[in-house]
């Protein structure tokens, strides 16, 4: 059996993703669950986390977003049995690649699969899934009535937090990097029966990068934001190309926020200085870093985390997540597709074994 890894080299340049033999144990532990592969999502590798929990091996298995079928079960597995079909998350210590025929996982990683989800649908937007559902729901404490500004509404992330924030009674707004994701984006429907737009105003920063200030407070009546989503925020005012001049500014983000506003932001360098702090502070506002991997880092909230997994496949399932279809990529592909994405020239994708 054959499985895809990374070795990882000193600089970024020198990764190399390689296929390896590998071999599962003929007995499965007692909370082991064997699962023949259909989809596997692949995203970026991070390998400077994966050395900050000291979980840095040689040989790094790739691909961990799966769904399959459930071929058999350990002695003590309680949830699943034979024929089920499952997704979830493999963690970062797993020593099986998801794109492996078959693989062994624990039953506190997986959940039930709605017949009607294709596995290379939830496959390719469970982490999207679970990020959104983190960031809104665990740090920014999302309820009805709320305003939620989302930076790059039309990428898949983006896209899954402005339709579960919609589904809790959210008021939206997003911004566009491009003419064609701006049309996406003014496009958007609710599905069944309501009316209103599913965004309230699309910023077209691609335009002008100086109106987010101004028109955020302009729909707000001058009362901010109460949630601030990022895709990433430029530290300094020169920084970066064509695609980081996009970005907003850190205080930028900072002035948008209202009175007990909360910025989620995936940037994980982020350095506020006293100005910044004071403003927050002024603002009585908060910051907290999109971290997912600590779900499966750590087992302190198991429950939760398969709740969680549950509720988005559920979603997913009855349409009030509605993933960007995602093409599946033969597995002969898979080495050259994911050195695509370990260079962020492509956000992710999925492979159909």
């Amino acid at each position: 059996m054959k499985g895809l890894y990374c070795k990882a080299g000193v600089s970024d340049a020198e990764t190399k993703f390689i296929i390896q033999e590998t071999t599962l144990p003929e007995v499965l532990e007692s909370h082991q669950v064997r699962v023949q592969v259909k989809a596997c999502g692949l995203s970026a590798l991070d390998l400077k986390l994966l050395d900050d929990l000291g979980f840095q091996r040689d040989f790094i298995p790739v691909g961990r977003e799966v769904a399959g079928v459930v071929l058999q079960v350990g002695p003590d597995v309680a949830f699943f049995q034979p024929e089920d079909e499952v997704v979830g998350i493999l963690p970062l210590d797993s020593p099986c690649s998801g794109l492996c025929d078959t693989i062994d996982v624990d039953e506190h990683y997986i959940v039930q699969k709605p017949e009607k989800l294709s596995s290379v649908s939830v496959a390719g937007a469970l982490r999207d899934g679970l990020c959104a559902y983190t960031a809104l729901h665990t740090h920014a404490r999302m309820a009805a009535g709320h305003t939620l500004l989302v930076l790059d509404g039309a990428s898949s992330f983006g896209l899954m937090c402005i339709q579960l924030a919609c589904y809790h009674g959210v008021k939206v707004l997003t911004t566009s990097h491009s003419q064609q994701q701006h049309t996406f984006l003014e496009q958007l429907r609710p599905s069944v029966g309501v009316q209103d737009p599913l965004v309230a105003r699309v910023i077209p920063v691609y335009k002008d990068p100086s109106d987010l200030l101004p028109l955020v407070l302009e729909e707000t009546g001058g009362l901010g934001i109460d949630i601030v989503i990022d895709s990433g925020a430029r530290l300094q005012e020169d920084e970066g190309g064509d695609e980081m001049k996009l970005l907003p500014h850190k205080h930028d983000i900072i002035s948008v926020l209202g009175v007990g506003g909360h910025w989620v932001t995936s940037h994980q360098g982020l350095q506020l200085d006293p100005p910044d702090c004071r403003l927050l502070y002024l603002k009585s506002a908060s910051v907290s870093f999109l971290n997912p991997e600590v779900w499966t880092a750590s087992s302190a909230q198991q429950g939760r985390y398969l709740h969680i997994l549950k509720d988005i496949v559920e979603k997913m399932s009855t349409g009030v997540l509605r993933p960007q279809p995602e093409e599946a990529v033969p597995l002969y592909e898979a080495t050259v597709t994911m050195e695509t994405v370990q260079r962020n020239q492509k956000k992710k994708a999925v492979i159909q074994l």
